[in-house]
């Protein structure tokens, strides 16, 4: 019987694995993910302690040719009317954080991806910012108008304020003495602005994170930090023009105004910088606004979110 010759394998397959050992495998894991409201719930808190820098904010807006200045406009109304009157309008503003944010929010968190780990380019965030946006600003606009004149009311003398006594109060006389459409006065600027505000918000805060994210961080305070002080600082320069003339259109009597253009003519009369007028209070208040609001709509999700599944892909 014919003995049989050794099989030898070559060397280089002895001590190579597999090329299927050098793929990336999927791993499921889960992640948490925000629930429509939280953006809404963590605004609404967030804007019980950054209220009064608003109020200064629309204080300046509001001069036509004043060059005042943040602290000795918070002084003076502080020593002559005490330091609740910086809260005037609180109400109206925690009505509007309930709807606009809420709305803009909601909507943005339904048209994104649940899985966190599926591509969301840059471009298609920003479609989607906008368009949440002008949805929130749209539903918000009458709360936002009743929030600029309670606020307003600290500088005018007594015998020309509105005085309404919170904001439902002020939504039910504005239908009443100047008519239901009267709510959406000045609300093409309330949606321009929501769109621009949304988009440096939401999309720059989701991309920053994201870039951290595939860095190496830890989804954890720090990183939500960074993220939403870029959000505050985009979100600031982008609207501080649409903001002010926003402003003005909504604290003006009725028929001051023709339209959008004129009130831009008229604020242009004062010079470019004008339409930046109140950009320091507006920073001041978007900055810590933007970076509260991240903060708590992070840890609602952390801690309140819905848990998803999803696969990421792993190397051995």
């Amino acid at each position: 019987m014919a003995a049989t010759s050794p099989q030898f394998r070559p060397v280089a397959e002895l001590i190579s694995p597999p090329v299927d050992a050098f793929r990336s495998r999927p791993v499921s894991v889960t992640r948490k993910v925000a629930r429509w409201y939280f953006g809404g719930v963590a605004s609404t808190l967030a804007v019980c302690i950054t209220h009064p820098l608003d109020t200064l904010k629309v204080y300046l807006q509001t001069q036509q040719g004043s060059s005042a200045r943040l602290l000795p406009v918070a002084t003076q109304i502080i020593r002559q009317q005490g330091f609740l009157a910086l809260y005037s309008g609180i109400s109206a503003s925690l009505i509007r954080q309930l709807t606009h944010t809420t709305t803009r929010f909601g909507i943005y968190e339904a048209l994104k991806p649940s899985d966190p780990t599926k591509p969301f380019p840059f471009h298609i965030k920003i479609l989607t910012a906008g368009f949440s946006g002008a949805c929130g600003g749209f539903v918000g606009a009458p709360a936002d108008l009743v929030n600029v004149r309670m606020q307003n009311d600290v500088k005018l003398p007594e015998g020309m304020r509105r005085n309404y006594k919170h904001a439902l109060d002020g939504l039910v006389r504005v239908v009443r003495e100047e008519g239901f459409v009267r709510l959406w006065s000045g609300s093409s600027m309330v949606i321009v602005r929501s769109v621009f505000i949304t988009i440096g918000q939401l999309s720059f805060y989701d991309q920053v994170k994201q870039f951290l994210l595939r860095m190496g961080c830890p989804d954890s305070a720090g990183t939500h930090l960074l993220g939403s002080s870029v959000a505050a600082c985009s979100s600031t320069t982008i609207t501080a023009p649409f903001d002010c003339i926003k402003t003005r259109m909504q604290n003006a009597e009725p028929g001051r105004y023709e339209n959008l253009r004129q009130c831009i003519k008229e604020t242009a009369k004062d010079g470019p910088l004008a339409f930046y007028k109140g950009f320091v209070p507006a920073f001041v208040r978007i900055g810590p606004q933007t970076v509260l609001m991240f903060l708590l709509y992070e840890q609602l999700r952390l801690n309140f979110g819905v848990t998803v599944r999803c696969s990421v892909e792993c190397s051995p």
